[in-house]
């Protein structure tokens, strides 16, 4: 299984550095305690992504992938929307943005892109550890790729019990309520879904 090349990191890093500090002082400068909050749990989670290269080494698309996911959530909290853009709820930034009004939102794209990226990152360590009885690689069965949704959705959850820490520790957040949760967790199945599905059809071209 291909792996990242030390040489190759350092763009990444630069590129997670670059979005990072730019939310950092976008946040100190629109007050937004909320962002602040958030870019705390992304630091944890760079520096948790960053144990796992160490143990299993990444691919260079998986960590590009997470890094443009991580700039797609900090940019959703914190971009604000263009004059007459519609939008959901009360605060007019990315993330409340109707791409398709009353049936799309942004936040529900990056949940979908982000938790499929996941369920690709569970697959990843999957078969980097488990090897079939004849000593080769293991392919994405049914069953394997089961439970690497699950593992998705499962970091989904997780995501979801932060958010319902943010709201109970700061005021005026923009998570939404229940229907948004759920709207969450549908679009983290479709995402992850989505991502077995690519692996299962590169695995069979690659045959």
């Amino acid at each position: 299984m291909p792996t990242t090349p030390p040489a190759k990191l350092l763009p990444v890093a630069l590129f997670n550095a670059a979005y990072m500090l730019a939310a950092v002082v976008g946040a100190i400068v629109q007050g937004n305690r909320e962002f602040i909050f958030y870019i705390v749990v992304m630091l944890v989670l760079i520096g948790v992504m960053s144990a796992i290269h160490r143990r299993v080494q990444l691919t260079t698309p998986l960590l590009w992938a997470f890094s443009a996911w991580g700039l797609a959530h900090m940019a959703g909290g914190l971009c604000p929307l263009p004059s007459g853009w519609p939008y959901n709820g009360d605060q007019a930034v990315l993330y409340s943005w109707w791409i398709i009004p009353q049936k799309l939102k942004y936040d529900q794209i990056v949940h979908a892109y982000g938790f499929g990226v996941t369920t690709w990152l569970c697959w990843h360590l999957v078969s980097s550890r488990l090897r079939q009885p004849d000593g080769s690689a293991v392919r994405p069965t049914f069953g394997i790729l089961t439970l690497c949704v699950a593992g998705g959705m499962g970091f989904g959850a997780l995501n979801e019990v932060i958010e319902f820490i943010a709201v109970l520790t700061i005021p005026n957040t923009n998570v939404g309520g229940y229907e948004n949760t759920g709207w969450d967790l549908v679009s983290n199945l479709v995402g992850s879904t989505i991502a077995a599905v690519i692996i299962r059809r590169r695995c069979q071209i690659n045959r």
